[in-house]
This record gives C-alpha cells, structure tokens and sequence, in this order.
C-alpha cells in the first residue's frame, strides 16, 4: 500500500511539474510572441493548467470511478477560487476587483463551484443529458463574457501592451511549439501510470473515491496557484500596470474552473456511462 501511495503523489507531482515548468511557461512564452492580449494569455494559460484535470478525470472515469472526478473537479474550482483570492491579497490589487467585468466573472467561478455541489447532492445517477447541459452552458457563458470584456474593457491595446510587445519580438516559437508538444507526449504516460494507481488504492485498499478526488483537486490546482502569482507579478514588473495582471489572473481563473466542469467533467460524465 506504501509504494502505490508514493506512486500516487510522484506520477501526480509530476504532471504538476512538466505542466508549470514546461507546458505553462511555452505557452505563456508563446501567447506573448504572437501579440495576444493579457486577457487571450489568461484563458491559454487557464486551458494549460486544466490539463492534469483533464488527464486524472479521464482516466478517473475509465477506472470507473465516477466519484472521485466529481470530487476533483469540485476542490479544484474551489481551491482555484481561493488560491486567486489570495494572490490578490498578497499582491494588493484589491482596487481592481471593482471592475465590473471582472466582478461578473468571478460571478460565474461562483457557478462553476455551485453547480458540483448540487451534483454531489443529486439522488438520481448523472448521465448524459448533465453532459450535454454542461456544453451548452459553456457556449452560453463564453458568449456573455466576450460582450462583458466588449462592453468594459477597451478593446484598443494600450500603451504597456506595446511595450510588451516589443520585447518578445526575438522569441523563438518553433521551440515553444516542441516544448508544447513533448509536454503532451509526457502528460499522457504518466497519466496513464496515474490511472493504474488510483484503480488500486481504490480496489485493492479501499480508499474512498471522494478522498481521491480531494487529494487529486488538491494537486492539480497548483499549477493555478503558480500562474495566477505570476500574471500579476510579470505585468506589474513589465508595464506597472496592476487591472492588466488581474485581467490575466482572472480570465486564468474563469477559463479553468469552466473547462473543468463544462467541458472536462463532460468527457468524464460520457466516457464513465459509454465505456
């Protein structure tokens, strides 16, 4: 039982590792040397760091193991929430959460940690239909809040956007692009590895599939914690301006609570049921 544990944490601290350390940072690298905006570079960032997600409920509910995904996903969002909160505090952007796009968003985090706890509380089995309602509310969201971010936000770049921009002109992308790929290739065995040693902690030791979820929630959300400080610090550091980081680390935010619930916790909800 000793090694599969140990097992547990290194394959999960791997994925944490090659996700921050490579997939993260080329990504991050990659976004700015193509002139996107902070708030495009948050929602690349947020796809990025809901891969080890995406990997353990996968492979969570291949195992059958339709639980501890539910639980994953539920303490990533909400680790998610209060690990942004927090960077806020410590970088002391408070000022800027009075924006009223980005209090309209962290409106819809709020969603995306509610709507699992009603799951967690439903008496019936969740099937497919939950699936396709997820999907539906993940193109609905989207669309409100490109018209927030229209409505709130100049669309213009500003100046420290310029210079920004200026900087990362050299950047070698084709590196980036390899560095993105090897990442996946990494991802994808260790997360099969992972996938062996949840089934036997759970079968063979009997460990609680909501324990599971938990821990996993708990390990796969510091590649969130790790950007959401960075975001704030590069842009105040870069430009002095405080809004762009925290559009950023909001936008991070937004985008990785709902690719887990309505797009990673639907791929879990029809591979659990199909297969």
């Amino acid at each position: 039982m000793t090694v599969e544990i140990v097992k547990f944490f290194i394959y999960a601290m791997l994925i944490v590792i090659i996700s921050k350390f490579m997939l993260v940072k080329a990504l991050r690298k990659l976004s700015e040397s193509l002139n996107l905006r902070p708030r495009t570079i948050g929602n690349i960032a947020g796809v990025a760091t809901s891969i080890p997600e995406f990997l353990t409920v996968t492979v969570s509910s291949f195992k059958g193991l339709a639980s501890t995904s539910l639980y994953n996903i539920l303490s990533s969002n909400i680790i998610n929430f209060i690990q942004y909160i927090l960077s806020i505090i410590i970088n002391k952007n408070y000022k800027e959460l009075k924006n009223k796009a980005i209090i309209i968003e962290l409106i819809i985090v709020c969603v995306t940690i509610l709507i699992p706890i009603f799951l967690l509380n439903y008496e019936k089995e969740i099937d497919v239909k939950f699936a396709l309602t997820f999907i539906i509310l993940y193109i609905v969201f989207s669309i409100i809040i490109k018209k927030v971010h229209e409505k709130y936000f100049n669309e213009e770049k500003s100046e420290e956007e310029e210079v920004l921009e200026e900087k990362v002109k050299s950047t070698k992308k084709y590196v980036y692009i390899l560095i993105i790929i090897l990442s996946g290739i990494l991802l994808y065995i260790i997360g099969n590895a992972l996938g062996d040693v949840l089934e036997n902690l759970s079968e063979l030791f009997g460990i609680a599939e909501f324990i599971l979820g938990i821990l996993l929630g708990m390990i796969t959300s510091i590649p969130e914690l790790i950007t959401f400080f960075e975001s704030q610090k590069h842009y105040r550091k870069e430009s002095k301006n405080k809004l762009l980081g925290v559009i950023e680390a909001t936008n991070n935010l937004l985008s990785s609570n709902m690719i887990n619930l309505f797009l990673i916790q639907s791929i879990g909800i029809i591979i659990y049921r199909v297969f």
